[in-house]
């Protein structure tokens, strides 16, 4: 079986258009594993029902909070309804703030999660750079 390429009446840009440009480009994308990590600070989170609703594999939100008042470098760990669950934990967040600060995207998956011995949500993620 054999491919071609067949030319049509339609003009190029009809034909990309009825694409997204995210389907166009989704081939393209690849996930690069940078570290395993947990969500700091879910027990300052008030409505810990949230942390129910997370189940293994769901995509996570990461996103910058240089106005934090505790921590310059500080990146916020959202569900993805937008919803707060934690922070990066300090002591793994410096050079994932610069590479956002830079422009690199950077997302998170939940690996695991349960609730830990003192009614706190512990959850562990994985943190990948998306490179086009």
């Amino acid at each position: 079986m054999g491919f071609g390429l067949i030319c049509t009446e339609q003009k190029d840009v009809s034909v990309i258009q009825e694409y997204s440009l995210g389907q166009m480009i989704k081939p393209l994308i690849r996930e690069i594993f940078l570290l395993d990590t947990y969500v700091a600070g879910t027990s300052y989170v008030e409505d810990q029902e949230r942390y129910m609703a997370l189940q293994s594999d769901d995509e996570l939100i990461l996103k910058r909070e240089p106005e934090n008042e505790y921590d310059e470098m500080a990146i916020l760990v959202l569900n993805s309804w937008g919803e707060k669950l934690g922070y990066v934990p300090r002591k793994d967040n410096i050079v994932f703030s610069r590479l956002m600060d830079a422009g690199k995207v950077l997302k998170a998956r939940v690996k695991a999660i349960e609730l830990g011995d003192f009614g706190v949500w512990e959850v562990e993620m994985e943190i990948f750079l998306v490179d086009l």
